[in-house]
C-alpha cells in the first residue's frame, strides 16, 4: 500500500488478502470497515466509486491501522464506535464493545416495561451506555437513571446519549444501586461475570478494561453484590434481569432462587443456544 496511484478497489482486494492470510473471519467486512474508517466515506460511496484514489497520507494512516489490527487491537477501538440494537456508539478502551448477545437482554427488558406507565428502570454498570440510552430511546416515558464505578466510562455514556437522545439520563458514578431507596420497576444488568482464573487466560483481559470484565473467583461476586442490594430496591411485581457467562447459568439462577425465593428465575438463552440472562419475575 505504498504507491501514490493505487485506487479504493485496489485498496480493498490488498487489504483482504492481508486479513485472509490472517485468517479474519470477515476480510471482506473488515477492510471495507477501515477503509470507511480512514477516508471518511461511506460503504456506498466505495462501493460505487472503486476508482476513487485515497491520498498518500491516507494510505500511511490505513496501514498504520491494520498494522493494530493484526496485532490484535480490537476494530471498535481502532474505529472509535460500534453498532448495537441498530445506533451507532462511541467506544474507547475504558469501556467494554458492545456485544450482539447484549442486545437480547434489551428486547426482553423493552417486552417487560412497556407493559407499566411511567416505569422506573436502572441500568447496572452502564458501561458506554448502549443498554440505558437504547430503552430511553424507546421509551420516553420512562424514568431511567444509569450506574457505573468508572469515571471514564460514564464520560463516554453521556457522549452517546448526547448523540441519540433528546432528554439527558442521569448517569452516577457509585457502587451498583447501593445509595438508592427507590424501588424499581426493572434493575438490568451486564455486569463483570468471567472467573479472575478463567478471565487470566484469554486475550480479551489484555484488550478490554479488567474493570468491566473481571467477577471475582467464580465470575459471581458482582452480581450476588446486586442480587442483596435488589432486595430492598424493586418493586412488587419487578423484574431483574441479567447477562451471565453461558457456562454460569445453573450457579447464577440458583444465586436468584436465594435471593428471591418466591420469585418466578429462569434462564433464557442467545441465538446461539447458550444461556445469556437470568430473568427474575416478582410475584
Amino acid at each position: 500500500m505504498r504507491s501514490n496511484s493505487i485506487n479504493v478497489q485496489q485498496l480493498q482486494k490488498t487489504l483482504q488478502a492481508k486479513l485472509v492470510e490472517a485468517r479474519d473471519e470477515l476480510p471482506a467486512h473488515t477492510s471495507l470497515l477501515l477503509l470507511q474508517h480512514v477516508l471518511n466515506l461511506p460503504k456506498t460511496y466505495l462501493l460505487a466509486h472503486g476508482e476513487y484514489q485515497p491520498s498518500p497520507e491516507e494510505i500511511v494512516t490505513l496501514q498504520n491501522c491494520l498494522d493494530q489490527y493484526l496485532q490484535g487491537f480490537p476494530l471498535p477501538y481502532i474505529l472509535g464506535h460500534w453498532e448495537f440494537f441498530g445506533r451507532d456508539f462511541k467506544v474507547a478502551p475504558g469501556v467494554l464493545i458492545p456485544r450482539p448477545e447484549t442486545e437480547l437482554l434489551v428486547e426482553k427488558a423493552l417486552a417487560f416495561v412497556r407493559q407499566i406507565k411511567h416505569p422506573k428502570i436502572v441500568d447496572v454498570g452502564t458501561g458506554s451506555g448502549v443498554i440505558a440510552i437504547s430503552l430511553a430511546a424507546e421509551l420516553p416515558d420512562a424514568a431511567l437513571i444509569a450506574t457505573d464505578i468508572s469515571k471514564a466510562a460514564l464520560a463516554i455514556a453521556q457522549e452517546n446519549a448526547r448523540q441519540h437522545l433528546n432528554q439527558p439520563i442521569p448517569f452516577i458514578l457509585t457502587d451498583l444501586i447501593l445509595p438508592f431507596r427507590t424501588h424499581f420497576d426493572l434493575i438490568c444488568a451486564n455486569l463483570p461475570y468471567i472467573p479472575s482464573s478463567t478471565l487470566d487466560t484469554l486475550p480479551v483481559s489484555r484488550r478490554e478494561p479488567r474493570l468491566a470484565l473481571d467477577g471475582g473467583q467464580d465470575g459471581l461476586q458482582i452480581i450476588r453484590q446486586l442480587l442483596a442490594q435488589a432486595q430492598t430496591r424493586i418493586s412488587i411485581s419487578g423484574k431483574i434481569l441479567l447477562e451471565i457467562e453461558s457456562g454460569l447459568g445453573q450457579e447464577t439462577l440458583r444465586c436468584a432462587r436465594q435471593a428471591f425465593p418466591t420469585a418466578a428465575c429462569i434462564l433464557i438463552q442467545d441465538l446461539a443456544g447458550k444461556d445469556r440472562i437470568v430473568d427474575i419475575q416478582l410475584p
